[in-house]
């Protein structure tokens, strides 16, 4: 599937939606640059991780949006 994606996106930016796992498919494929996170105020007892595995990632840019933060990271490779 990845390297459909890749052909149809023809070198354009491709946002993926789908939570940690999906993220993760693609960084393994080496196909994801930066990870967009949207964080709101909400209490999740201990929480669960962003991606279901290791990956590197460095803060590129914080801001908001109403009442959520919104995080940009890149993969760092």
């Amino acid at each position: 599937m990845t390297s459909r994606a890749v052909a149809a996106a023809a070198g354009r930016n491709v946002w993926i939606v789908g939570g940690g796992d999906l993220a993760g498919q693609f960084a393994d494929a080496g196909l994801l640059d930066e990870v967009l996170v949207s964080i709101a105020p909400v209490t999740l007892g201990a929480g669960a991780p962003l991606l279901p595995r290791p990956l590197e990632l460095r803060l590129e840019e914080l801001g908001r949006n109403g009442d959520f933060v919104s995080a940009r990271f890149a993969v760092v490779r």
